[in-house]
C-alpha cells in the first residue's frame, strides 16, 4: 500500500532535520524495514515535509515500531525538530493525505 504523510519542521531548525537524515540509525532503518516498508521519501518544500510510504500494511507498521525504543528515541528527537509530527500510535494510522487524482 502506499501512503501520503505530511508534517512540518521548524523553520529554524531545517538544517538540523535534515543533517539528522544523513545519520538515520541503522538500527531504525532494519526495523522498518522488517516491519514491511519497501520505501520512505520525504521531500521539503520550505518547512513543510512530505512523507510517500510504500509498505504491506501501514496500521501494523504503526503498530510494530510505536513501542520500539529505537523509534521511541528518534520520534523524540523528531519532536523536538517539528512544529507538526505525525502520531505513531494506533489513531495514526489514519492521518494520511487522502487521494484527489492519480495517473
Amino acid at each position: 500500500m502506499r501512503v501520503a504523510l505530511h508534517t512540518r519542521v521548524r523553520a529554524d531548525l531545517i538544517e538540523e532535520y535534515e543533517q539528522a537524515h544523513r545519520e538515520v540509525p541503522a538500527e531504525l532503518t532494519a526495523a522498518i524495514r522488517a516491519a514491511g516498508v519497501d520505501s520512505w521519501t520525504i521531500w521539503r518544500s520550505g518547512a513543510d515535509l512530505f512523507h510517500l510510504i510504500d509498505c504491506a500494511d501501514y496500521a501494523d507498521l504503526l503498530a510494530r515500531l510505536e513501542k520500539l525504543p529505537i523509534n521511541i528515541a528518534w520520534q523524540a528527537r523528531m519532536c523536538e525538530l517539528l512544529d507538526l509530527a505525525h502520531d505513531y500510535s494506533a489513531e495514526g494510522a489514519g492521518a494520511g493525505l487522502p487521494v484527489v487524482w492519480a495517473l
